[in-house]
């Protein structure tokens, strides 16, 4: 029934693109669970309704116990030419932690699936400041992770978000949170690491292999437009944001689009902000001149200027070469410094 709505709202969406699509991205809950028949379907609707360019990427999230030498098969018939594996981390104890299924020998066995399939472009997530987790144990996964042989990697801290298993278990005393300054010692370690390992740090959580970035993602960073596919998925065309409502429910039963929630037109101060934080998130930062365009739009233009003099001074921004960046001080703090420009 999913698969039949979601290729229904393909057929709807063809309306509005123009050209050939360059990335296409399917994240969020967990892809891989659904049949490869499913996929198969699928995809023969995305080549009629949303035809992809000849160098497109074409990234499916998949968790290691879901993702059999099957599934790959029928992804790389299918086009997808990156996947982006959910390792979070190859410790039993730390996997039980986040409530995490898996094995840790099969993430390494899902590689190999995958590149036996003929998808050699593999991303990893991983995540720090698990409770209980040491720096010896995040070495530990930085370690393993880049032995596997990755593309890229995305490294997380841990976040707890309301009304999950694991924040409730911080709310009731079972699980301690990391301390921050190990938390911190731990980004570090990620950052020293992945550069000897031959990985460019290209934005704040994201390493990659040389022209190994991913696409879609810079898409976002660069505020470009992306159109969403599907229950919660998010959009922006043309300076306009909206989100499509998450009930599962809700979405199988209307069409051919998706109810929508929390649509936010376009708004040249908000826009200023949004293009301030997403550019700052890479390590290159903004040129110079684009920040200075940035600033003369919109109410808050003197009150970001002040802004970014006040954490140049912190050295929490630098301008150098004519961009102006987060330094590496900066990347820890940076929440903090890009809340300040929205």
């Amino acid at each position: 029934m999913f698969g039949d709505r979601l290729i229904e709202e393909t057929k709807a969406a063809h309306a509005y693109f123009q050209g050939p699509v360059e990335t296409l991205f399917v994240g969020g809950g967990t892809p891989s669970v659904l049949e490869p028949r499913v996929w198969d379907r699928l995809f023969r609707a995305v080549a009629v309704n949303l035809p992809l360019a000849e160098s497109a990427e074409f990234t499916v999230e998949a968790n290691p116990e879901s993702l059999t030498a099957e599934l790959a098969a029928v992804l790389a018939s299918g086009g997808v030419n990156r996947i982006s594996l959910g390792a979070q981390s190859f410790n039993r104890r730390q996997l039980a932690t986040l409530q995490r299924e898996h094995e840790p020998a099969a993430v390494p066995r899902s590689i190999e699936h995958c590149r036996a399939a003929g998808i050699h472009n593999i991303s990893l997530d991983l995540i720090f400041a698990i409770p209980g987790q040491s720096r010896e144990d995040w070495l530990a996964d930085l370690d393993r992770a880049v032995e596997l042989s990755p593309d890229h990697l995305s490294c997380y801290g841990l976040t707890y978000e309301p009304g999950t298993p694991l924040t409730q278990a911080v709310e009731e005393g079972r699980i301690r949170p990391a301390d921050e300054e190990l938390e911190v010692s731990m980004y570090e370690a990620a950052i020293d690491r992945l550069a000897e390992a031959g990985f460019e740090h290209y934005e704040i959580s994201n390493w990659a292999r040389p022209g190994r970035r991913c696409r879609h993602n810079l898409g976002y960073w660069h505020n470009c437009d992306y159109w969403p596919l599907g229950p919660a998925a998010a959009g922006h065309v043309a300076g306009l944001r909206w989100k499509n409502r998450p009930d599962l429910d809700e979405y199988l039963a209307q069409g051919p689009l998706p109810p929508i929630v929390e649509v936010e037109r376009p708004n040249d101060d908000r826009e200023a902000g949004e293009e301030l934080m997403l550019g700052l998130r890479l390590i290159e930062g903004l040129p110079q001149s684009q920040v200075e365009t940035i600033l003369v739009r919109g109410r808050r233009g003197k009150d970001r200027a002040a802004a970014i003099d006040r954490h140049i001074d912190g050295d929490l921004l630098v301008r150098a070469d004519g961009r102006l960046r987060l330094t590496r001080r900066g990347l820890l703090l940076a929440d903090t410094v890009l809340a300040d420009l929205v």
